[in-house]
């Protein structure tokens, strides 16, 4: 027998992190697919006379059951009928506390983060129960002008004990700018096992944006110190066009929801290209519990830039990519806006953060 040569070995890893060699799984829409969950949404109570605003950050505690969100401050009164939610749905002049912890059955056991973010936009708990909240952009020209004081808010990440205690921040809050000292655009944050720090940068995925738009990962060291940069704006493997959450298995290996490109990319930690699963469509959000994978498609519509694929929650096999079940998006094919963010707790049940819904919806496995 031929002696299988280490580069033989790496083509055929290759191949199966992209689905296999062009099958059809990577070209048709994986939409005819079973659901085996009962959702209960809107879920988490509330205190008495707040409403959910737009949601796209979920997360579960150290315990397995504890759920996090970070929402944008509660419904926006100012924002006419139909109005966009990324536009709209802001913290801005907000007092209350974006930051909820809910304990399985739905009840909020505490919140903090008043005053503190414009635009939450993820959230991740590590290992040692440290809350992280993702501050995604500065305040629009409308939300400046009426809340001057806000200018010094976004482009920024921070990280908290579980009682709300700030222990360090990455970026230069409200300005955009490159690491170590600002980071711009940040969309999703994770902790490594050995305590280095991985930041996904740019929420531009227009494909006329200019070459030069940030679409990138910083990396840092557990004591903050910026360690490098990778990937930029583009199509080819390694680039983004909105790295707009990661996820990393027990491998160490970076599973990227490249929303712009249609794909999840898988990258080792320093930036190189392993492979890529398109079969889970249009990627807003990307979540690891053991050997499953749950990838949230927040955009598609049925038409372009993606056509033929619907959107919701598909969940699949993380050793070969095959998708195995789709949690419908409860519009379907209306709106613009579904699970932007997910996380699936100890008994299997996905939590899905819905931004154009504005509410968070548990999922539950029949």
């Amino acid at each position: 027998m031929a002696k299988i040569t280490a580069s033989v070995m790496a083509m055929i890893a290759v191949l199966l992190l992209s689905g296999g060699s062009g099958g059809a799984q990577d070209l048709q829409p994986t939409n005819d697919l079973r659901n085996p969950y009962r959702s209960v949404a809107p879920w988490g109570k509330l205190p008495e006379g707040r409403k959910w605003g737009a949601l796209s950050a979920v997360a579960i505690d150290k315990d397995g059951e504890s759920v996090w969100v970070a929402d944008r401050c509660g419904a926006n009164p100012d924002a006419p009928p139909g109005a966009s939610p990324f536009q709209y749905d802001s913290c801005a002049g907000s007092k209350l506390d974006p930051v909820l912890k809910f304990d399985a059955a739905g009840n909020l056991l505490k919140s903090f983060g008043a005053g503190m973010f414009l635009f939450p936009h993820k959230i991740y708990i590590d290992r040692d129960g440290n809350v992280w909240v993702v501050d995604q952009r500065s305040g629009n020209e409308r939300e400046l002008a009426k809340y001057p004081a806000d200018k010094n808010k976004g482009h920024a990440v921070v990280k908290f004990s579980p009682d709300g205690k700030v222990l360090m921040r990455f970026g230069t809050p409200g300005v955009a700018g490159n690491p170590p000292d600002a980071l711009t655009q940040p969309t999703s944050v994770l902790v490594a096992p050995n305590g280095d720090i991985f930041i996904s940068e740019g929420h531009n995925q227009n494909p006329d944006a200019p070459p030069d738009t940030v679409s990138r990962i910083s990396r840092f060291a557990k004591n903050g110190r910026f360690i490098k940069s990778f990937g930029k704006f583009g199509t080819g493997p390694g680039e983004f066009r909105n790295a707009h959450d990661m996820a990393m298995d027990a491998d160490g290996r970076l599973f990227v929801a490249d929303r712009g490109n249609m794909r999840v990319q898988i990258l080792d930690q320093d930036g190189k290209f392993l492979g890529e699963w398109k079969q889970f469509s249009r990627p807003s959000a990307v979540y690891i519990r053991g050997d499953t994978i749950y990838v949230g498609d927040s955009e598609s519509n049925g038409v372009a830039p993606h056509p033929g694929w619907k959107r919701g929650i598909r969940i699949g096999s993380l050793k070969d990519g095959q998708v195995l079940y789709r949690i419908p998006d409860p519009q379907e094919l209306k709106g613009t806006s579904g699970p932007e963010g997910l996380a699936v707790d100890a008994q299997g049940n996905v939590y899905g953060a819905e931004v154009g819904q504005r509410r968070l919806a548990k999922h539950m496995k029949q």
